[in-house]
């Protein structure tokens, strides 16, 4: 791998962390394209560039996350279920389901979702900004859908808190906080296996995919933000289903 495809992979991945449109999937895509093997050091180089889309997650809420101990309840709870499941079929998934036809058919399916959950939410009275106990261990179990590559995290979660009755921008912002529990312990856990590759890695090319990935997932978390208040995710399921269908076609 190159400066040129990191600096691609971490704008990738800083852009559709946190965009309900599956990072994994683009990077998958995007590597395709760039005729990028799927080997060892890619997938060492893609744990360093989800740290820094979460690092900026931490500097964002960084206040909000020492500060209020309930949302570290909240989080525990809701990163269980996934947390669970991914340490017993992780390898599993990895071995079976990381390809593009796999990728482009969940980009249809949850983009079919999306538009499904706004459509019904448009005939919905009211919306719920408080996040309980029970709320929050069910978003978790959203959560682990985005198991399978193709989903997005971030789209599992907030569609499923607003199937919960949470209003847009507090499902966007709890899935953006979960995120910080998940992908570090996914990121510790995966780095024990893959340190060695890691350590005998060309630094430059780590360094400069950290610092994109942080820079463009910084700017994409305050864009959503920004975003949900006035509008749906009806786009963001139209794109998710244009895109899984040239693939299909086409790759």
């Amino acid at each position: 791998m190159n400066i040129f495809q990191a600096f691609i992979l971490g704008m990738v991945e800083g852009i559709t962390e946190f965009l309900p449109i599956s990072s994994t999937g683009h990077l998958i895509l995007t590597s395709k394209l760039l005729s990028i093997n799927q080997d060892e050091f890619t997938k060492s180089f893609e744990i360093i560039i989800q740290m820094g889309a979460i690092l900026s997650v931490v500097f964002i809420y960084f206040k909000k996350l020492i500060s209020d101990l309930r949302l570290i309840k909240v989080l525990f709870i809701a990163f269980l279920p996934s947390a669970i499941l991914g340490f017993l079929f992780s390898d599993y998934i990895k071995n079976y389901f990381f390809n593009y036809i796999v990728v482009s058919i969940m980009l249809v399916f949850w983009g079919t979702v999306f538009i499904l959950v706004e459509k019904l939410n448009e005939k919905r009275k009211s919306f719920r900004s408080y996040l309980d106990y029970r709320t929050a261990f069910l978003v978790g179990v959203f959560q682990c859908f985005s198991l399978i590559p193709g989903t997005s995290r971030s789209g599992a979660t907030i569609i499923g808190g607003m199937i919960l009755g949470l209003d847009r921008k507090t499902a966007t912002e709890f899935s953006f906080l979960l995120s910080v529990p998940t992908i570090v312990i996914a990121s510790i856990y995966e780095f024990t296996k893959e340190s060695q590759f890691l350590l005998n890695s060309n630094f430059s090319v780590l360094i400069v995919g950290f610092i994109t990935s942080f820079v463009f997932a910084y700017l994409s978390v305050k864009w959503l933000i920004n975003f949900v208040s006035h509008h749906t995710f009806i786009a963001f399921g139209i794109y998710r289903i244009l895109l899984g269908l040239i693939f299909l076609v086409f790759a």
